[in-house]
């Protein structure tokens, strides 16, 4: 389980990942890997002895509901792919409605935090206990980055982890840059959270970067390192040495003498907070159990989180209102998050869409978020935006009109929907919003 210093593996940076000196080890996106055909540069990578680990982003096991056996099977197959020795997933929520809300389902497109409360630890601590069960290998959950704070929380970060580490025997994959983040977002101190945490359970460490504006810390994976979370770092390493540290980017990527002055930096950071720091526990690819009599969440508990989580999601991609409690400029913050997180992905799975749209494609796709909550994924999401474009006879220019149809005709349909069609899809878009 000894890692070493590793970067994230994306397919933009994929041949300067595999020119940088002195990686040990690399991290994919589990979603962003196909079963049948692994990348080339994994391949390779593996071939040279690189280890690769399959890191999801789609579980949510802070969510209400159980997570779902088919995404579970697909993380698992991923990690046999790839013979990793764990895989990683984040303690947050990423959907909410549906069936025990009698609501639409919604989808975050985002990693959303859940309450620090002991009815949100026990579903979750269930959660992880199925995933466990449902993987071939251990597990590890990251602490995620927040931009808003649930009220009446009844535990901090560290106390929630030590619990949940406790319960299940789950590993941990410490962010440095999220503790950063929660720091100047929520006034949330690293070094108490350090404390309070098991650091022995660690099984390796984000680094990342973000930026500053207007008071808020955004967890951008897509700027460089800043000194404030090397010192984050350099206080986990004070207490223990961590099996591995990873270097995060997922957008705006540099030359890669940049990246790999960044591992320098890290590198540095390490060494020169190593004096005095434990060993970290061994790793025996063992979990601890909770005693099989166990009394599962009853499902009450789970309603009144579907409840609480739904009400939060919609508020932040639906436009309903604040839920009690919570601070609604800090909300609408973290909403055009949200939208300008969603305009970029669909960017990037839809690269016609911006070419067609060109400097329209940002505005327009906005207003159209503003009103239409995402539900079943990015590439559904490029297909329905380019439809609403269609449909309100946009673009205004005959030759962008005619590209945008024939994009959407190829991946679509023949024909945007009938009238009838349309006025249905807009009355159940304004029901989501009640």
């Amino acid at each position: 389980m000894r890692l070493g210093i590793g970067i994230g593996w994306r397919p933009e940076i994929a041949d300067a990942v595999e020119a940088l000196p002195g990686i040990d080890w690399v991290e994919a996106v589990a979603e962003n890997i196909c079963v049948g055909h692994l990348p080339d540069s994994l391949v390779r990578l593996r071939e040279r002895g690189v280890t690769v680990v399959p890191h999801g982003v789609s579980l949510g096991l802070g969510g209400a509901d159980r997570p779902a056996p088919d995404r579970l099977a697909a993380l698992a197959a991923r990690a046999e792919l790839l013979a990793a020795p764990l895989v990683t997933e984040h303690i947050a929520f990423v959907r909410a409605g549906g069936p025990r809300t009698a609501s639409t389902a919604l989808e975050a497109g985002h990693l959303l935090p859940v309450p620090r409360t002991r009815d949100a630890l026990d579903v979750l601590c269930e959660n992880v206990r199925i995933a466990q069960d449902s993987l071939p290998v251990p597990l590890a959950l990251e602490n995620i980055a927040a931009l808003i704070s649930w009220p009446d929380e009844e535990l901090t970060e560290g106390q929630f982890l030590a619990e949940l580490v406790e319960r299940t025997g789950v590993r941990l994959l410490i962010d440095v840059a999220n503790l950063h983040t929660n720091h100047v977002n929520r006034g949330e101190d690293p070094a108490t959270a350090l404390d309070e945490l098991p650091v022995e359970a660690i099984a390796y460490v984000h680094v990342a970067g973000g930026i500053e504006k207007d008071g808020v810390w955004h967890d951008t994976h897509a700027h460089p390192v800043t000194p404030p979370v090397l010192d984050v770092l350099a206080e986990l390493r004070s207490r223990v040495d961590p099996p591995g540290v990873l270097l995060e980017r997922d957008d705006d990527f540099p030359p890669a003498g940049e990246l790999a002055a960044e591992l320098a930096t890290i590198r540095t950071t390490l060494d020169r907070a190593a004096p005095g720091a434990t060993p970290p526990a061994a790793a025996t690819g063992t979990v601890h159990r909770p005693p099989s009599g166990t009394t599962a969440v009853a499902d009450g508990v789970r309603d009144r989180i579907a409840g609480a989580q739904a009400a939060l999601l919609r508020a932040l991609v639906a436009g309903a209102p604040a839920p009690p409690g919570f601070d609604a400029h800090r909300l609408g913050v973290q909403s055009r998050a949200l939208a300008a997180k969603r305009a970029g992905v669909v960017a990037k799975v839809a690269p016609e869409l911006p070419e067609i749209l060109g400097a329209g494609y940002r505005p327009a796709f906005l207003a159209y978020a503003g009103n239409r909550p995402m539900s079943a994924g990015y590439r559904r999401d490029a297909l329905d935006f380019a439809e609403s474009l269609l449909i309100a006879g946009r673009p205004a220019d005959d030759a962008a009109r005619r590209e945008l149809t024939h994009w959407w005709q190829d991946r679509a349909a023949a024909r945007p929907p009938r009238r009838a069609t349309r006025l249905i899809r807009a009355a159940r878009a304004a029901l989501i919003g009640r």
